[in-house]
């Protein structure tokens, strides 16, 4: 079965078996995940949680799945990576699907490409479980998504104020988020919010933003995008956010490496197509193989799952973006 986000968020209760959620949304994400937590606490479900490094790890998956404690009648375990189960592996698959109706396999993963969506795994779960794809390609449910957000903070949206947060944040879903919250702190006592209240309030309170960052990245300016990361960080930013951003940059610049003739299919500005154009001249292929683990080794220090210093890591993932190193790639 196929759900959208709000579907999805509406099911969580009465969710069992195997869900599986990928995108590229953290706001969806986290969202998603603070409300199968909260449902769990409220059940009494045992939670426990994996992370993918290799293909052996579903063997612990799955049997955390077959072994209950003695003090639980149910179990969640969530499960976070890039990596699908081989064909061994696979099998255990269906039979938790087949003999275990209690419990709940939750399965986090990134946006998937199509040739991923068609694999055996997916097409499993598609059969027998419930897959969520984190996205929200079109104005109608951004504002909807984020309009429940508004309603959390008390606060209303008039119709051009929802066009005016949406254009500028080109559709980043979780710093549109942040800005009501924002928007919400600075005018307590307005509920009905207008253009001229966001753009005070945003423009007042954000010298730098995200997007001067990443522009600071794409252009190899190291000593301009370490005085943004260090604004942004003096100024209480998000550190998710933040790690969206150069995460987005660094995919982008991957992707395109792999298929130099696809910039706008890949999401691209066709004005800013030259930029990352140049930044995969100035770069070296090599580095594209350490950024995906160094992108989990900051996510997992964010999350409080390693003891890495979170600073240092994105820090590094800059420096790496300008084309010059700063710290060793291994782990300490």
């Amino acid at each position: 079965m196929k759900l959208d986000y709000l579907q999805a968020l509406k099911r969580v209760d009465e969710a069992r078996g195997v869900w599986i959620l990928h995108g590229q949304e953290p706001l969806l994400e986290q969202n998603l995940l603070d409300a199968f937590r909260a449902s769990w606490q409220k059940q009494d479900i045992e939670r426990q949680r994996y992370d993918l490094n290799s293909v052996s790890d579903w063997k612990n998956v799955f049997n955390a799945l077959n072994s209950l404690s003695l003090f639980s009648s149910q179990l969640a375990v969530e499960v976070h990576g890039n990596i699908k189960p081989d064909a061994s592996t696979l099998k255990q698959l269906k039979s938790y699907i087949q003999h275990n109706e209690q419990n709940l396999l939750l399965v986090v993963m990134p946006k998937q490409d199509n040739n991923s969506l068609k694999s055996s795994f997916f097409q499993l779960i598609d059969a027998n479980g419930v897959n969520v794809a984190l996205t929200a390609n079109y104005p109608k449910d951004r504002q909807q998504i984020l309009g429940l957000e508004a309603e959390k903070l008390g606060i209303q949206l008039g119709h051009d104020a929802w066009q005016w947060l949406e254009q500028h944040h080109e559709h980043n879903l979780l710093a549109a988020k942040n800005s009501l919250m924002r928007v919400s702190d600075t005018f307590p006592e307005i509920q009905q919010i207008q253009i001229e209240h966001l753009h005070a309030c945003l423009q007042d309170q954000s010298r730098y933003s995200t997007y001067d960052l990443n522009d600071a990245l794409l252009t190899g300016n190291l000593a301009q995008a370490m005085k943004i990361f260090q604004y942004l960080m003096a100024s209480g930013e998000a550190m998710s956010l933040i790690l969206w951003s150069i995460s987005k940059e660094m995919r982008l610049l991957m992707q395109l490496f792999e298929q130099p003739q696809n910039a706008l299919q890949l999401g691209i500005w066709k004005n800013k197509v030259s930029v990352y154009q140049q930044a995969l001249r100035r770069l070296n292929p090599n580095s594209f193989l350490q950024w995906p683990a160094l992108l989990l080794r900051i996510d997992a220090a964010i999350k409080g799952m390693s003891k890495e210093n979170p600073e240092h890591l994105v820090l590094q993932a800059i420096t790496e973006l300008c084309g010059k190193t700063l710290f060793a790639s291994h782990s300490a």
